[in-house]
C-alpha cells in the first residue's frame, strides 16, 4: 500500500499547526469542559466530546442543548458547535453530519446504541432525523481515532445519541418525576413541545416520551425572501421500561416516529410520509471477571416521497420499505490492574424495498410499478479484540483488530413501460407536459435488462485496526496520538441503482446538486488510514484551555462519481444538471480543529464569565481527477462570550465563514460568500421553570450555505437557480421545566 502526499500537502498541514501553535492564544479556545458553554462539551478520551442534553440530570446538561432546543428540531445542527463537525443541508429535522470532510454515509452513527439504516434513495430519514434535541440525553462524537469496539463498516468518527438513562427509587416510596419543554421560532412559525415522565420502584422503572414540531417555509436573510420546500412536521413517542436487580440491568424500549411531511429545498422530491416502528432490548451484568453486554434492536420503516404544494403540479410517487434486525454480544475483561481485554460480536441485517407505483393518465410513468431496488439484503457480521494498556498512571494505549463480513444480494428490476416514450431531459412536469414528450426508446429498458442479466450478489470481506496513545506529560500538558485503517462496503443504493433515463436516475442521490447517480455493481470497499493528533494545554484549575489537533486520512476506492453526461432540459439544451455513475476513485482530507477558552472571571458554583472559541480548517482532494472533494466545509471559526450569575444566562456569539472557492465542478458545485452572524441570547430560572430568548442571525445577514447544495424547489417556482440561503433572523422563544 501507498500512501501519497505531496511535500506541498505536508508542508502546508506542518505550516498550519506551528502558526496554531504560535497565534492560537486563549482567544482560539474552548474548555471542553467548561460549565457555561453552549453545548457544554466534555472530554471524553482521543476526539471524543460529549454533548449532555436537557434530560442528562445535571442543572449544567440541562442548559447545554436547553440552548438549542428553541432555534433547532435538527439534532445534527447541535454538532456543528463542536470543531471539525458540519452538516449538509436535508430536511428541516434531516440534515446529515460529517466529521472532518467525510460524510454520514461513511461514520457510525447511532441511536440508543442501535444503527438505523437508509430508507430512501436520497437519504431523507438520516438516523439522526429520527432523534429530537427535546428528548436528547447526551451525544458522543469521536471525531478522531474511533477504536474497533465503536463498531465497523465506517472510515470516519462516530456519534451516539443517547435517550436518559432509567431512573430508579432511591427509597420504598414511588418515584414520579420527569420534564416539559415548548418553544416558539419566529422564522417559518415553528412551534413544538416535549414530555418526559417516569414512574419507578427501587427496581422497576417505566419512561414516557414523546415530542411534537412543525414549521412553515423560513426566510432567508436579507432579501432573499422565502425559501421553498423547507416546512416539515414530526412527531416521535416511546417507552422505555427498565428492571434491576444485583448488578444486573434489563431494558426495552419501543417507540413509533410519525412525519406526514418534510420538504426538501434542495431535492426534486419530498417526503409525503415515514413512519417508523422500532423495539429495542438489551442486559446489562457486572459480574467479578468483568461485564456483560447484550442487546437486539428490530426496526420497520415505510417511507413515501412524492410532491409537496412547492413543487406542484404533479405527482410521482415513490415507496421504500425497510426493516432492519440488529444482534450483539460484548465482554470486557479485567486482566490486570494495567490490562483490559474487550470482545465483542455483532449481526447487522437490511431488507430493502424501492418501487414507484404507477400514475394514472401519465404515459411515462405507467403501465407498470418501477423496480428500483427489489428485495435487496445487506447482512453484517463482524467481531473484534481490543486491548487497553495504562502502562503507568501518564501513559496509556488502546489497540484494536476488527473483521466484518458483508453480504449483499438483490432481485430482478423493471421500467415503467419497456415502450414509453420519455421527455428529454428537466423535472418541470414530470413527463407530464407533452411539449416534453419524444418519441424515442426508453433507456431504462436496456439497463433494466442488463442489471437482470448481471450476477447481483456480492461479498466483501474487511480489516480494520486501531492503535491510541495518549501521554498525561503534566498536569497542563497532554498529547494523543492514533492511527487507524477502517473499511467501508458500498450501500444498497450506491450498488443497486440501475435506472440511467433522465428521471430516473435524477431520483437517486443525497447530495442535494440537482443531478443523476447511476449505481455500480463493481464498487469496491472504501479503505481508509488515518493518523491524528491532539495537544491539550491548560485546562483544569489554570482558569484557561488550548486544544490543537491536526490529521490526515488517505482513502482507497473512495465511492466517488465520475461523468456520463449532461442532462438535457425540456427543449433539448444542455440543462445545469448532469448525470454521474459511482465509481471507485482516491481522495485525501487533512486540516486542523483548534478549540479552547479562558475565563474572565469566575464566582462562585457555577456562575463567572467565560470566552470560548473553535475554529476548523479542512482540505479534501480527489487524487483521481486534481480537484476538490464535494461538500468540504471551509475555513469556520465561533467565538462565543458566556455569562451566568444565579438564574441568570446571558450571551453572544459570532460565527464566522469563509468563501468557499474550491469546489467540485464534476457535480457543479457553486462557489459561496463568506459571512458573518451574530447570535444574542439571554434564559432566567426561577421556581424550576426556565425561560429562554434568542435573537438568531440578529442582523438578518444573507447568505447562502456551504453545504447546502442547490434551492431546487425555488428553480422549480421560479426558474433561476440559487445555493440554498441560510436562514433570516428569527426570534425564539423557549419554555422548560422539571418536577
Amino acid at each position: 500500500m501507498t500512501i501519497r502526499i505531496s511535500a506541498y500537502r505536508a508542508a502546508l498541514a506542518a505550516g498550519c499547526c506551528l502558526a496554531t501553535l504560535s497565534l492560537a492564544a486563549p482567544s482560539f479556545a474552548q474548555d471542553e469542559a467548561a460549565p457555561d458553554e453552549d453545548t457544554a462539551l466534555e472530554a471524553g478520551g482521543e476526539g471524543t466530546v460529549v454533548i449532555t442534553g436537557p434530560v442528562a440530570g445535571s442543572e449544567m446538561g440541562r442548559r447545554s442543548i436547553a440552548r438549542r432546543q428553541a432555534s433547532t428540531s435538527d439534532t445534527a445542527a447541535i454538532l456543528t458547535r463542536i470543531p471539525g463537525v458540519s452538516v449538509a443541508t436535508g430536511g428541516g429535522f434531516s440534515s446529515m453530519p460529517a466529521i472532518r470532510g467525510l460524510s454520514e454515509q461513511r461514520l457510525t452513527v447511532l441511536v440508543d446504541g442501535q444503527a438505523i439504516d437508509m430508507s430512501c434513495p436520497n437519504d431523507m430519514n438520516s438516523p439522526l432525523s429520527y432523534t429530537d434535541p427535546q428528548n436528547v440525553a447526551s451525544i458522543q462524537v469521536l471525531t478522531g481515532i474511533a477504536p474497533v469496539s465503536k463498531g465497523g463498516d465506517n472510515i470516519g468518527g462516530v456519534i451516539a445519541v443517547d435517550a436518559a438513562p432509567p431512573q430508579f427509587a432511591t427509597g420504598d416510596a414511588m418515584l414520579i418525576t420527569g420534564e416539559a419543554s415548548t418553544f416558539y421560532r419566529s422564522n417559518g412559525d415553528g412551534f413544538g413541545g416535549a414530555l418526559r415522565l417516569t414512574a419507578a420502584s427501587q427496581h422497576v422503572s417505566a419512561t414516557y416520551t414523546g415530542s411534537y414540531t412543525q414549521s412553515d417555509q423560513y426566510d432567508g436573510g436579507g432579501d432573499d425572501g422565502m425559501v421553498r420546500s423547507s416546512e416539515y412536521a414530526k412527531t416521535d413517542h416511546a417507552l422505555a421500561l427498565a428492571v434491576q436487580g444485583g448488578s444486573s440491568l434489563f431494558q426495552l424500549k419501543g417507540g413509533y416516529h410519525f412525519s406526514p411531511y418534510e420538504g426538501f429545498v434542495n431535492q426534486w422530491m419530498d417526503m409525503t410520509s415515514n413512519k417508523s416502528w422500532f423495539l429495542n432490548g438489551s442486559y446489562r451484568g457486572v459480574f467479578n471477571w468483568g461485564k456483560l453486554d447484550l442487546a437486539a434492536a428490530w426496526r420497520d420503516t415505510d417511507h413515501v416521497m412524492n410532491f409537496l404544494e412547492d413543487k406542484l403540479p404533479g405527482s410521482m410517487p415513490m415507496n421504500t420499505e425497510v426493516h432492519s434486525f440488529d444482534a450483539s454480544a460484548k465482554v470486557e475483561l479485567p486482566l490486570s490492574m494495567h490490562d483490559t481485554v474487550r470482545l465483542g460480536g455483532e449481526y447487522h441485517h437490511q431488507w430493502l424495498n424501492d418501487y414507484w407505483p404507477p400514475v394514472a393518465g401519465s404515459t411515462m410513468m405507467s403501465p407498470n410499478t418501477y423496480v428500483n431496488i427489489n428485495a435487496a439484503t445487506r447482512d453484517r457480521i463482524g467481531a473484534y479484540a481490543e486491548w487497553e494498556r495504562h502502562w503507568s498512571d501518564r501513559l496509556s494505549t488502546v489497540a484494536g483488530l476488527r473483521y466484518d463480513r458483508v453480504e449483499m444480494d438483490a432481485g430482478d428490476v423493471q421500467p415503467y413501460n419497456p415502450m414509453d416514450p420519455i421527455p428529454m431531459g428537466g423535472m418541470g412536469g414530470m413527463g407530464m407536459t407533452s411539449m416534453a414528450m419524444m418519441g424515442m426508446a426508453n433507456p431504462d429498458v436496456g439497463a433494466a435488462n442488463a442489471f437482470n442479466a448481471a450476477d447481483h450478489q456480492r461479498v466483501d470481506n474487511n480489516w480494520s485496526g486501531s492503535f491510541v496513545l495518549t501521554w498525561q506529560a503534566s498536569d497542563m500538558v497532554a498529547l494523543e496520538l492514533g492511527y487507524a485503517h477502517k473499511a467501508r462496503s458500498p450501500n444498497i443504493y450506491e450498488r443497486y441503482s440501475w435506472g440511467v433515463g433522465s428521471m430516473a436516475s435524477r431520483m437517486i442521490g443525497w447530495y442535494g446538486d440537482g443531478n443523476g447517480y447511476i449505481g455500480n455493481l463493481d464498487l469496491k470497499p472504501e479503505r481508509a488510514d488515518t493518523v491524528s493528533a491532539a495537544l491539550d494545554l491548560g485546562g483544569g484549575s489554570q482558569g484557561w484551555s488550548l486544544r490543537i489537533a491536526p490529521y490526515y486520512t488517505h482513502v482507497r476506492d473512495y465511492i466517488d462519481a465520475q461523468f456520463v453526461k449532461v442532462l438535457p432540459d425540456m427543449m433539448g439544451m444542455p440543462s445545469p444538471f448532469v448525470q454521474l455513475k459511482f465509481a471507485n476513485q482516491e481522495a485525501e482530507f487533512y486540516g486542523v480543529d483548534l478549540s479552547g477558552g479562558i475565563d474572565l472571571w469566575r464566582g462562585q458554583g457555577q456562575d463567572g464569565t467565560r470566552l470560548n472559541a473553535a475554529a476548523s480548517w479542512l482540505r479534501g482532494d480527489n487524487l483521481t481527477d486534481g480537484g476538490p472533494v464535494y461538500r468540504q466545509m471551509p475555513f469556520n471559526a465561533r467565538l462565543a462570550l458566556d455569562h451566568r450569575q444565579g438564574a441568570l444566562e446571558l450571551g453572544a456569539e459570532l460565527q464566522w465563514v469563509a468563501e468557499k472557492t474550491r469546489v467540485d465542478t464534476t457535480r457543479n458545485e457553486p462557489v459561496t460568500g463568506d459571512y458573518a452572524l451574530v447570535n444574542l441570547s439571554a434564559a432566567y430560572t426561577v421556581a424550576g421553570v426556565r425561560l429562554s430568548l434568542e435573537a438568531e442571525n440578529l442582523f438578518d445577514r444573507a447568505y447562502a450555505l456551504p453545504l447546502g447544495g442547490m434551492s431546487l424547489g425555488d428553480y422549480g417556482v421560479t426558474g433561476d437557480l440559487r445555493p440554498v440561503p441560510g436562514r433570516g433572523r428569527s426570534i425564539n422563544v423557549g419554555l422548560s421545566t422539571r418536577f
